[in-house]
């Protein structure tokens, strides 16, 4: 099969990712084999590839954001659920060990000891992949792949945003960046009946906000004209953070949707914290994460804009989302 291999993070413009011929890979117990229809393309990919995450393996295929069809099981796979040919999803979050006291509080999400698609195990950027059959995500058989793969990630750590942000309905709320993620977060917040202002660099980015709904549309750091209930930021900037924090109502509470944040500024406790403002960071996402947002989003519709890559065309992809050129999401497909 055709893969994309990472054997050593290093900057775009090498052009790091090799397209090599590697073996199908076999499922082991409790484990699926996938063929791959797409795969979206997300931050931590590039977070991944740039060595901003520290290297768990010799080499990896990333990519976290899988629609496939199941080929085969590995052996000891309850199939009284899952049945090949069945459309599934793979996810971040691609298993835990269940037995950590986290795990056992219900917040898996938090495990000790997680797999991490596309990273700790490898990933999507491939015509094969296998994954814990536990943790395939049940996908219907329309939209297209392809509108599938974004919701997948971006959709699911969205969704999983806007819960620990405390968002409620009809609540004003800030989107910081307008990407992947949050262009797909504005329509749950439109769905709930939510005031959407959205802060984000690049007029692209900004129409497409508009497009999608948002009562105001501002640049980056731009504060919003009315206080806000809750925000959630999607740049990895720390600046931009504090940028969310200073548009917050009292008692109001700002989401970090970042697996990795250049860092935070020093800033005024008095102006910007006082008042039981909160910061939470948003770390992974649940199978009953993933659960709910696939139901809303075929719910209401969801529907990604997307610009789609070859599999030999990964590095450019890559290197789109890290110069901001995506308006939506990237998705390869092999």
């Amino acid at each position: 099969m055709k893969a994309a291999v990472l054997h050593r993070p290093a900057p775009m413009e090498t052009r790091p990712l090799a397209i090599e011929d590697l073996p199908v890979p076999e499922p082991g117990a409790g484990e699926a084999l996938l063929r791959v229809e797409a795969c979206g393309v997300c931050r931590t990919d590039l977070h991944i590839t740039l060595g901003e995450l520290k290297p768990l393996r010799e080499w990896v295929t990333p990519g976290h954001q899988i629609v496939g069809r199941i080929e085969r099981f590995g052996s000891a796979v309850p199939q009284d659920s899952l049945h090949i040919g069945q459309r599934v999803g793979v996810s971040w979050l691609g298993g835990v060990d269940g037995t950590c006291p986290l795990c056992r509080k219900g917040q898996e999400n938090l495990c000790d000891h997680p797999v991490f698609t596309g990273y700790s195990v490898n990933g999507g950027y491939a015509e094969y992949a296998t994954a814990r059959a536990d943790f395939l995500i049940p996908l219907p058989e329309e939209p297209s792949a392809e509108s599938l793969a974004p919701l997948l990630c971006a959709g699911i750590i969205g969704f999983r945003s806007l819960r620990v942000a405390g968002v409620q309905p009809g609540d004003r709320v800030g989107l910081f960046g307008f990407g992947a993620s949050a262009h797909l977060t504005i329509d749950v917040l439109k769905h709930w009946g939510c005031e959407v202002y959205v802060s984000s660099r690049g007029e692209s980015h900004r129409a497409l906000a508009r497009e999608r709904g948002a009562a105001w549309v501002g640049d980056a750091t731009e504060k919003p004209p009315a206080a806000l209930d809750c925000a959630v930021t999607f740049a990895p900037s720390g600046d931009v953070v504090l940028a969310a924090l200073g548009s917050l109502r009292k008692g109001g509470i700002v989401a970090i949707n970042a697996i990795h944040l250049d860092r935070i500024p020093q800033f005024d406790y008095d102006s910007l914290l006082w008042g039981e403002r909160q910061m939470r960071s948003v770390a992974n996402m649940t199978r009953q994460d993933a659960k709910d947002f696939v139901a809303i989003a075929q719910q209401i519709g969801i529907r990604p804009q997307t610009t789609r890559f070859r599999l030999d065309q990964v590095n450019d992809a890559l290197d789109a989302v890290l110069r901001d050129a995506i308006d939506g999401a990237a998705v390869v497909l092999p």
